[in-house]
């Protein structure tokens, strides 16, 4: 609409006035319109046949108002008319509130068709009459329109700073559905500066009252906003997620009018990722709803937005009209931004089709606006700040103003200071308990371990005792038996004594392996009942090895095996000297009992740096590698027959790897199949003894 239209007469007015009344009662609005369109025409005209004085009647005066605002994108020139009407009617009868409403609708009228000095004039007035009459939830509404045409006019500080006064009205009238919308309004304003982290902020709060509020419509306005700000970061997962859940609300609720926003959101969305074919889609489902919209300012987006699509497109020519139609409309509602995006599209185009001319005005008007925007907004954020500012200076002051009235609640202070110590010492008693409560499962836990490494101790012990009678039943029965039948032979007469004799070299090698089985099993028994205890002292190696030479002297001889021993007189080892003599006993012994007749033993050692490393070296038959790691393994008893078909007690080894190690050295073994054996271990040295001076 011209400038000139709207300076309007007042016989000018009476006389549309008049032709819309006509137009609406004969013509059957209803019939191209809402069903609740229809419902108010309906209201109206039965009032008017009902009353003869209407022009007094409130009921009537709001139903007028409700009209306007439902006609608001079907045709604005009938908000216009209805408001004035509705004006005149409630100044002739003082009514305040229809007069506050009036001055918003013609407000909201001259907002949409870019004059904003006029619509601000009706707002500040329809402001001052709700707030005259104590009205809240008017006065809100009127607070927030006038806020935002203080954005459409570029004062965003103005309008900062009226939302944040609206948002504490709204906040201590409990008006939680403007607090929302205010909110959100909010995050228009910073979205508009392209702060989007402080805009997606201010959105999440209002995400959060509409869960509150429970209203689909106002969650799905607020998805549609956010939607547009992923579009712009490049977060299209969540821009498509959004806009589809919003879409799908305002389907199902009828919202014509923010549903053709939504459809322009998911347009851009793809025109974002240059999918310029599914923009123009869901720009043309836009366009089909816009046709029975008048809504100027939410098509200049939808035109920029087809112009982008088709240029994409390099659909020269329909770029250019859309582009074209959405500058004419910016221009007329003096729409700075939408000028600034219209021109640089318009430039880009021309520049393709080598106008340069025009491409160069294009271009010096998208810098000239994009030049006067910057400064402004550079001036916007420094004024957004010090306005900030001053609103916590004014929350600060509202604090001190109501300490005052936190003295009377001292009291409540007092009783909850009481019951924090009431609860501060519940929470020691718990806190106790639960420390009593650990040191019991401590102990449980330690009980349970004892218990543990009981059972343990008592399944060696009775494993322990089913080796020694194993020992017992295999190795010394035999032995046993076969002297005991000797002697009942000879006691019965069934043999001569001087046949006996001839038995007697065999029944002293019986008695001296039953001796050494014997020894041996005591010794295991005391090592595995843990009752045997190591003394260590300094020990003569030479006599230990030369006294256990003797002692199997005899059976070497029996088997022509000759024994030489290496070790020096001075060879004095730190030892328990019972522990190594069995040892010593022990390794001689299965060297007598694996190297065949004729064969030779070598008894020595190694002189190390802290330690003795002895060896006895046999050339018998050897053994093969999993039989040396079976005789050394722990808990095993192995038992082989020699060379003579000589029987031991598979406890030998195991014996010395034990008795070795609690002196502190280590046992082991080489050997190779007929090449003999060789064990090793180790043994430390003697201590130094110095004799105290007199």
């Amino acid at each position: 609409m011209s400038f000139k239209a709207l300076n309007i007469s007042s016989r000018e007015i009476k006389l549309k006035i008049t032709v819309f009344w006509i137009f609406l009662f004969f013509c059957g609005v209803n019939t191209a319109q809402e069903p609740s369109v229809g419902e108010l025409r309906q209201k109206i005209t039965t009032l008017r046949s009902q009353k003869k004085q209407v022009n007094k009647d409130t009921i009537y005066i709001g139903l007028l108002m409700d009209l306007g605002a439902k006609l608001r994108y079907l045709n604005p020139d009938s908000l216009l008319l209805l408001s004035s009407e509705a004006q005149k009617l409630s100044s002739n009868i003082d009514y305040k509130k229809g007069v506050s409403e009036a001055l918003f609708h013609l407000g909201t009228y001259y907002s949409d068709i870019g004059e904003h000095s006029i619509a601000i004039d009706n707002y500040e007035m329809a402001l001052i009459n709700a707030k005259k009459d104590n009205n809240y939830d008017l006065t809100l509404r009127i607070g927030n329109e006038l806020a935002n045409e203080n954005v459409y006019s570029g004062n965003y500080s103005t309008a900062l700073l009226g939302y944040l006064e609206n948002i504490k009205l709204a906040q201590s009238s409990g008006n939680k559905k403007m607090e929302s919308i205010l909110y959100e309004n909010v995050a228009d304003l910073y979205a508009a500066q392209k702060d989007y982290d402080q805009a997606l902020y201010f959105y999440n709060k209002v995400e959060k009252i509409n869960i509150k509020i429970g209203n689909d419509i106002n969650s799905a306005q607020t998805m549609s906003n956010v939607a547009s700000i992923y579009a712009e970061t490049g977060d299209f997962q969540n821009a498509l997620f959004k806009i589809n859940r919003s879409i799908k609300i305002f389907e199902e609720g009828k919202a014509w009018d923010w549903l053709a926003y939504a459809y322009e959101v998911k347009g851009k969305v793809y025109l974002k990722q240059k999918q310029y074919t599914r923009a123009l889609y869901w720009y043309d489902k836009s366009v089909e709803l816009h046709e029975s919209l008048q809504d100027d300012r939410g098509i200049i987006d939808l035109y920029n937005g087809m112009a982008e699509a088709n240029f994409g497109l390099e659909k020269d020519s329909i770029s250019h009209n859309y582009a074209m139609m959405a500058y004419e409309i910016s221009s007329t509602i003096k729409s700075m931004e939408g000028m600034k995006k219209c021109s640089n599209t318009l430039y880009k185009v021309y520049k393709n089709q080598e106008n340069y001319a025009a491409a160069l005005k294009y271009h010096e008007i998208f810098r000239q606006i994009s030049d006067t925007l910057s400064r402004d907004e550079n001036k916007m954020s420094m004024t957004m700040l010090k306005t900030e500012i001053s609103h916590k200076n004014q929350q600060e002051a509202l604090v001190l103003k109501n300490e005052k009235a936190l003295a009377k609640q001292r009291l409540y202070i007092y009783v909850a200071i009481l019951f924090i110590i009431i609860m501060g010492a519940i929470a020691f008693l718990v806190v106790r308990g639960q420390k009593i409560l650990k040191k019991l499962n401590r102990e449980l836990e330690s009980q349970k371990e004892d218990l543990e490494q009981r059972e343990a101790e008592l399944w060696e012990t009775n494993n322990t005792k089913n080796k020694l009678f194993s020992i017992i039943a295999h190795d010394l029965r035999g032995p046993i038996g076969a002297l005991e039948g000797l002697l009942k032979l000879l006691n019965s007469g069934d043999i001569k004594e001087s046949e006996f004799k001839e038995f007697i070299p065999k029944l002293k090698n019986d008695v001296n392996s039953i001796s050494f089985t014997l020894n041996n099993l005591l010794t295991w028994g005391q090592s595995q009942m843990r009752e045997a205890t190591t003394d260590p002292a300094n020990v003569d190696l030479n006599a230990l090895v030369e006294n256990n030479i003797n002692l199997l002297s005899e059976l070497a001889f029996t088997k022509m095996i000759t024994m030489d021993n290496l070790i020096v007189n001075k060879a004095i080892i730190w030892s328990d000297e019972n522990q190594m003599d069995i040892v010593i006993r022990n390794l001689l012994s299965n060297a007598l009992k694996f190297t065949p007749n004729n064969g030779h033993i070598t008894i020595g050692y190694v002189d190390r740096p802290d330690y003795l490393e002895v060896f006895v070296k046999d050339n018998g038959i050897g053994m093969d590698e999993y039989v040396q790691e079976q005789i050394l393994a722990k808990n095993t008893n192995i038992t082989t027959y020699g060379t003579n078909n000589e029987k031991g007690t598979g406890l030998g080894l195991s014996l010395c790897s034990e008795m070795v190690i609690k002196n502190g050295g280590t046992l082991w073994v080489k050997s190779e199949i007929n090449e003999g054996s060789t064990f090793y271990f180790t043994v430390p040295k003697g201590k130094k003894q110095f004799q105290k001076s007199a």
